[in-house]
């Protein structure tokens, strides 16, 4: 074994000393994304603020047919404008994000205690118009309970009946819960950072020293090579886990700061949840590793390994984007599946929920088996001299 931990104090050394390596490594990612989404959140949220604090300035055709409905939005804060022309045209265009035409059977059929037709134009593929065409629904919506419930006074109807069924929340849920509502994407920035942590390392360590002619003498010294390979295969599982601490520490720091205190959110990362993240997601920085090991043992130069690393960083992104897109319960017989329970995992911590010990067993075990699968594979690559010494 100490030729193993040769090899591993080598890797760490040369890897410390190369300030590339170690930003890529350690730096890039524990700093990169937690100051992007606190950027993105403060960003949205001052948006969508702005948003919401401006004059809904709203064209209006037919406003001769409907003049209590346009001095309820006038006394809502709606600035009505002027009969556009081509009103289709106007939306397409994008000069203006919503137009309301009040039809000229209005009048006919409101008299008559039928339902009045109203059109809204507009375009609810762009994002931009979205705000203003939910607040000129949510006005028309609210004017027209209101017109119902003073038709039914005025016939003698309390219009507590046309509510049959009083609908209360009980809202079990609670700050820690709600989190996860905001740090979703958490699982997969830590999928990502372990993959990014381990990949400068695993290129450079197998096909850079390739491509360098370094490997060559190493593999002469009187030394297994199964110990070489896996000593490589440690520093960079070691500078993953590095990466990952430091993801969580950066989190811990900045989540506090997001703009969500209004919903009631409790984003502060203790160390026992802390702790918890980091024993599950530790087996994915094996994987990685020997994923990423494997794959830079058959490229024959660093470009190449870049090649193959391109795509690998898709692997960790498709459960965690299954995940978000379809959210589902978390049950026993996923935690066999790597990467996916590891999802799941997270989920569960930051909601302060209480996991079953099997679970942890479960998810790291097979994690860890497939994980050591493909470093038994990579190391048995060092036997072969045509993927060891072949360049390209």
């Amino acid at each position: 074994m100490s030729g193993l931990l040769t090899v591993f104090k080598k890797e760490v050394r040369e890897n410390i000393r190369d300030r590339r390596a170690l930003f890529n490594s350690l730096l890039l990612g524990p700093l990169l994304f937690p100051l992007l989404f606190v950027g993105l959140m403060w960003f949205l949220e001052s948006a969508e603020r702005e948003r919401q604090a401006q004059t809904l300035e709203l064209p209006v055709i037919g406003a001769e047919y409907a003049p209590s409905l346009i001095r309820f939005l006038e006394q809502q804060g709606a600035v009505i404008e002027t009969e556009p022309e081509n009103p289709e045209d106007l939306v397409r265009s994008q000069e203006e994000q919503v137009i309301l035409r009040i039809l000229p059977e209005f009048p006919e059929k409101w008299a008559a205690g039928l339902p009045a037709p109203v059109e809204v134009i507009s375009d609810p593929s762009r994002q931009e118009s979205n705000a203003a065409i939910m607040r000129v629904k949510r006005l028309l919506s609210a004017y027209g309970s209101q017109i119902a419930s003073l038709r039914l006074q005025l016939r003698g109807i309390s219009p507590q009946l046309a509510s049959p069924i009083m609908i209360k929340d009980v809202d079990l849920s609670t700050p820690k819960s709600r989190a996860i509502l905001a740090v979703i994407f958490l699982p997969y920035v830590l999928m990502i950072t372990a993959f990014t942590g381990a990949t400068h390392l695993a290129m450079d360590t197998t096909a850079g020293e390739k491509e360098r002619k370094s490997l060559e003498p190493l593999l002469i010294n009187p030394v297994p090579r199964w110990e070489i390979m896996t000593g490589k295969m440690i520093t960079t599982t070691v500078f993953a886990m590095a990466s990952l601490a430091l993801t969580l520490v950066s989190f811990r720091i900045v989540l506090p700061y997001l703009p969500v205190g209004a919903f009631g959110m409790d984003l502060t990362l203790g160390l026992n949840t802390l702790l918890k993240i980091l024993f599950v997601i530790s087996p994915v920085a094996i994987l990685a590793a020997a994923l990423l090991t494997l794959l830079a043992s058959f490229a024959k130069s660093y470009r190449e390994a870049q090649s193959y690393m391109g795509l690998v960083i898709l692997i960790p992104m498709i459960p965690s984007l299954i995940f978000m897109a379809n959210p589902i319960k978390a049950e026993a017989w996923m935690m066999s599946v790597p990467l996916f329970s590891q999802n799941l995992l997270i989920g569960e911590i930051i909601r302060d929920e209480a996991v079953p010990l099997a679970w942890y067993g479960m998810s790291i075990a097979s994690t860890l088996v497939i994980g050591l699968v493909l470093a038994a594979m990579a190391a048995t690559l060092y036997n072969r001299p045509k993927l060891i010494f072949g360049s390209g």
